[in-house]
């Protein structure tokens, strides 16, 4: 975590736009707490409508998102992933990342990534939005989210 640099938007208007939200159980006490905090987030800035999906794990993510992404204006995509002993973190890592910007390039759709890749489950739980966590990342990755969806209906027709 790079702990600055983030641009400080807390919230936007997106009350008329729909929003998918794909969370993996694996990790569960945390996703879960990551995703009340995106759906916090969702609410607070207005959303219209929320789809709630769940998969297994974070590698599942992606096809959910490409679903989504054709029925909803954005989709959020949370998870964690803790390194292991093993390179099975950099294959996650690597397929998850490469997944969901596949999924927003191909439909056109922003997919916020809220996937924690971290070395430690402290790490993690320092990121999920906890009470004492130093990052929220279900509410920065639903307004970032939201907030490029805005900017692509802003945009002039072609």
């Amino acid at each position: 975590m790079a702990g600055f640099g983030e641009p400080g938007v807390t919230t936007v208007d997106a009350r008329d736009l729909t929003v998918g939200v794909v969370a993996a159980r694996w990790h569960g006490e945390l996703v879960d707490v990551m995703l009340s905090r995106a759906l916090a987030a969702a609410d607070a800035c207005g959303v219209a409508g929320v789809q709630v999906a769940r998969v297994a794990g974070s590698v599942e993510l992606p096809v959910l998102a490409q679903a989504l992404a054709r029925r909803c204006d954005a989709v959020v995509a949370l998870g964690v992933v803790v390194r292991g002993a093993t390179a099975h973190f950099d294959y996650v890592c690597t397929s998850v990342t490469e997944g969901l910007t596949r999924v927003s390039l191909d439909e056109a759709t922003p997919v916020g990534h809220g996937v924690l890749t971290v070395d430690t489950i402290d790490q993690a739980a320092e990121r999920a939005g906890l009470p004492d966590s130093i990052e929220d990342k279900g509410w920065s990755a639903m307004v970032a989210v939201l907030d490029a969806a805005l900017a692509l209906r802003a945009l002039p027709p072609t």
